[in-house]
């Protein structure tokens, strides 16, 4: 699936996001792939909130997921080619950049 720009004359960004979730809700470990995704945004904040709304509003869910609702402790992988790879999880603040070892 691809989220599209919606504004025009904007610099966006194609990003390569991984949603990575846990087999039950609240648990630590054990996170796998759950649905990919490519999402055009001016920043990560923006593709971070474009994939919040896609997954937590009901009528946007993909069909032919596995992926929920996204909830505390769950994972944004940004896979942004040579410029490396970055990872957001949900915490009870907001969304936190962690680093790789977090992700198991």
């Amino acid at each position: 699936m691809t989220i599209s720009p919606s504004k025009k004359n904007k610099i966006v960004q194609c990003y390569d996001i991984t949603l990575m979730q846990t087999p039950r809700i609240g648990q630590k470990k054990g996170y796998r792939s759950v649905y990919r995704l490519d999402v055009y945004a001016e920043s990560h904040d923006e593709a971070m909130y474009e994939v919040f709304r896609l997954f937590n509003v009901k009528e946007m869910m993909p069909k032919q997921t596995e992926a929920r609702f996204i909830r505390t402790w769950d994972i944004l992988y940004f896979d942004e080619g040579l410029e490396g790879m970055t990872y957001y999880q949900l915490q009870p603040g907001g969304w936190k950049k962690i680093g790789r070892v977090h992700v198991r």
